[in-house]
């Protein structure tokens, strides 16, 4: 089986419960940016269904912009700051979230020119 349906199978027995909250621990690494959309709409689609809430831990800050309403970054263990995604894109407040937020690549809108 692919990585997605791994996910997808692991979802499912999750969801088999009827539980009212799933803790999704790294649902998307190692997949390719297709099957994370595809994997984050299906935990999206559930979370609505069924309403279960979703705890989801994860370093891709991708994931957390497009599936989570709240957001609580970890530094050393510690939850070093907690807020609406949108306040926590528009205005990161702790030191390590700044350096989180600079790590993501920006695109332009240019495109690069290849010299040979």
């Amino acid at each position: 089986m692919s990585g997605g349906m791994r996910q997808r199978v692991m979802i499912a027995m999750a969801m088999a419960c009827n539980p009212r909250l799933m803790l999704a621990d790294e649902p998307t690494t190692a997949l390719d940016v297709t099957m994370q959309a595809q994997i984050i709409d299906l935990i999206t689609h559930l979370k609505t269904e069924k309403g279960t809430s979703v705890i989801l831990v994860t370093h891709d800050l991708g994931v957390i912009a497009e599936a989570a309403q709240r957001v609580a970054v970890m530094y050393a263990g510690q939850i070093v700051e907690h807020c609406a995604v949108s306040t926590l894109f528009e205005q990161p407040l702790h030191p390590y979230t700044v350096g989180l937020m600079s790590s993501i690549p920006e695109w332009t809108g240019k495109e690069e020119t290849r010299i040979d």
